[in-house]
């Protein structure tokens, strides 16, 4: 069995939102058949897709359910990240309750994904970015402490192999190292995933590489050409 990743799914397929992707032109024109198409030529039924935040253009919870349920109508087991607009995300013990084992939640803890553990967090911007103020400091901290919570939960379930997650690029626009990535190098995860970052520039502002014996790579939607990550290894 494999594990895909992607992000930035930007649904609104619920009757009462009204957010058309296709403003922004290149990859986002069709998106949604675009992916569909590409996800049901590249994934089994028993495979893992991770997806990295993002999911819905949703407010609420009973208008995030026609993009879930699109999302669960595909094949695959599916992990979801929260991002900064799933602001539909209702409380994880509750989103976790509604759906079966093919649908998982992860916050403040792991999943399980062919022999990984899949941890992370919504992340933030991250100290020393131009636009980070004394707000974005208290999330930063508190996404911090999730990501910590989720990999002590897998390195004491007796996980060797980990997954790292991040909706938000794991260091600020001057690529310096943050506490994400001393997380990550501190519990030796190798192959770290994120989104967030749109369009030429934005994707010019994202890590890429090896940091600290961490690989990082980016996984928006239009980054990726509306296809899934596979990955190798």
């Amino acid at each position: 069995m494999s594990i895909y990743v992607i992000a930035d799914l930007h649904l609104s397929f619920s009757e009462n939102i009204e957010k058309p992707m296709d403003i922004f032109g290149g990859e986002w024109l069709n998106h949604t058949e675009n992916i569909k198409k590409n996800w049901e030529c590249a994934v089994a039924e028993g495979d893992t897709v991770i997806i990295a935040g993002d999911v819905s253009w949703a407010l609420k919870l009973e208008d995030a359910i026609a993009d879930l349920d699109w999302i669960r109508s595909l094949p695959g087991n599916k992990i979801f990240v929260k991002g900064n607009h799933d602001l539909w995300w209702a409380s994880i013990k509750k989103l976790n309750a509604m759906f079966g084992t093919d649908m998982r939640f992860l916050q403040n803890d792991f999943c399980e994904a062919e022999g990984f553990a899949v941890c992370g967090s919504r992340g933030w911007l991250c100290p020393g970015d131009e636009d980070y103020t004394e707000q974005d400091e208290k999330i930063y901290r508190r996404e911090l402490l999730r990501l910590r919570a989720s990999l002590t939960a897998a390195k004491e379930a007796g996980f060797s192999k980990k997954i790292g997650v991040l909706h938000f690029p794991p260091m600020n626009d001057k690529f310096q190292e943050s506490g994400f990535t001393e997380l990550f190098a501190e519990f030796g995860v190798e192959r770290v995933f994120y989104g967030h970052l749109h369009g030429d520039d934005g994707f010019k502002s994202g890590i890429q590489g090896i940091v600290g014996g961490t690989e990082y790579r980016l996984v928006s939607l239009d980054y990726l050409k509306c296809k899934l990550l596979k990955l190798e290894g």
